[in-house]
């Protein structure tokens, strides 16, 4: 187990999965997480806002779990639009979404897909960051196509005042594939003049404590996946004791909270069931005799029959064991 230390351990941005409800059904649940950054808030043309996407990262909604919202945009006026409106809500700080994997927002050259133009990112940087009233930190890929681009890319960021950078050490076309390049984050990482976030594959303490002492002067590390699979992970990273024999007690317990907390804001079952079924892709695996009573959770065709289910595995004991 890890013992406690100076780090940061941030809740990254799932699209999909670690909203406000999340967030906040989480904190009451398990403890560990230290802050969030927020599924991201995409640009708008002509300086509009999507108020359903604001409201998820309003501070007041927000007490449970510090959160700092993510932008994804690559039009400067648009981009400083929305940053100077997070500002006015409170925020301190704003990320900046380089890193999202997926073909259908790379196409746009956005996310993972603005890597490969460093000039544009430069150009967007040079008139964003002297007209934003907040720090700007940015996440981000080793590259789109291929690994080699990370060097320019560093180069650019070099060039500005940014508060910290946060580098999952994959291209954007590997998506989740294969193994974070712990060897490239180390180059990119020396090339760089600003502080870095680790984020990619910590999924186990094992795997936390190399990544800690292979770069002992990191101090914020970013989780994904890995809470959503074991949301007990941050306590067993950061040290924090609890009664193995209540973690299906707990288990439960949160997923209740969250349907119940997902009820009140879906506007049908239909909806509920299907956000439900995406976090037994993650969760379910870390039970033991997990397969069977998982897929009849997963093919349920209603809400009701959904949560027969799930009681029916819960009821049945098995082991949570990640």
């Amino acid at each position: 187990m890890v013992t406690t230390s100076h780090f940061t351990l941030i809740m990254a941005p799932l699209q999909g999965f670690t909203d406000v409800t999340f967030r906040n059904v989480y904190a009451r649940h398990f403890s560990g997480v230290d802050e969030a950054l927020a599924p991201f808030l995409s640009t708008m043309g002509h300086q509009r806002l999507k108020p359903s996407r604001i409201k998820d990262v309003a501070p007041q909604h927000n007490r449970a779990l510090p959160v700092f919202p993510q932008i994804l945009g690559n039009a400067a006026d648009d981009f400083i639009f929305l940053a100077r409106h997070l500002a006015d809500m409170g925020h301190t700080r704003v990320n900046w979404n380089l890193g999202c994997p997926h073909s259908k927002i790379a196409q746009k050259k956005r996310g993972s897909g603005l890597l490969m133009y460093p000039e544009m990112m430069d150009a967007l940087l040079e008139k964003i960051v002297p007209q934003i009233p907040v720090p700007l930190s940015v996440k981000i890929r080793l590259g789109r196509q291929n690994k080699e681009e990370i060097h320019d890319l560093i180069q650019v960021l070099n060039r500005y005042p940014l508060d910290h950078v946060i580098l999952h050490p994959r291209t954007g076309v590997q998506m989740y594939r294969g193994r974070a390049d712990l060897d490239a984050f180390e180059a990119a990482m020396k090339a760089s003049v600003h502080p870095f976030v680790y984020n990619g594959d910590i999924t186990d303490t094992a795997f936390f404590s190399m990544v800690k002492h292979r770069f002992p002067g990191i101090r914020g590390f970013m989780i994904g996946r890995g809470i959503l699979a074991n949301p007990f992970l941050p306590e067993e990273i950061k040290g924090v004791l609890s009664d193995p024999d209540r973690r299906l007690a707990r288990v439960r317990a949160f997923h209740d909270d969250l349907v119940a907390a997902y009820a009140g804001r879906f506007s049908g079952p239909g909806h509920l069931t299907g956000r439900m079924k995406g976090f037994w892709h993650y969760l379910g695996p870390s039970f033991t005799n997990h397969r069977m009573p998982v897929k009849k959770i997963l093919r349920s065709p209603d809400f009701q029959t959904y949560c027969a289910h799930v009681a029916d595995f819960f009821d049945s004991g098995p082991r949570f064991c990640p």
